[in-house]
């Protein structure tokens, strides 16, 4: 990876609790992918506990699918996981085309590419 800087990090330095200092960077990098891969044809269908916290991949990058690894920190930075804590245990259908307006759980869009799965 060089030459990916396209300016110089700014710092900026933040009081917190006594005795400490936090220190946050606004950078810019160029160089990676800012669309989600489609990782399926279809949804995942899993079973889900019920007040458990998940974290849905929506790059398309994590080797854990349907659920986020970190890959999107190197592969895909500018996507974010959304997280979701299902109300009670149930079988959920989850995108994985990662085009869903219902994130994360499938809406059919994955039909609407060609008339047929993707």
């Amino acid at each position: 990876l060089q030459n990916l800087w396209t300016k110089k990090p700014s710092l900026k330095t933040l009081a917190g609790p006594p005795g400490w200092l936090y220190c946050s960077a606004s950078i810019r990098v160029t160089g990676f992918i800012n669309k989600p891969v489609v990782t399926a044809k279809m949804p995942f269908r899993g079973k889900v506990t019920g007040g458990k916290c998940y974290v849905w991949c929506a790059c398309g990058h994590s080797k854990k699918q349907p659920f986020c690894d970190g890959a999107h920190r190197t592969q895909a930075p500018s996507i974010s996981p959304p997280h979701f804590t299902p109300e009670k245990d149930s079988t959920l259908m989850l995108c994985a085309c990662k085009q869903t307006k219902n994130v994360p759980y499938c809406d059919g869009t994955h039909f609407k590419f060609t008339g047929s799965p993707l």
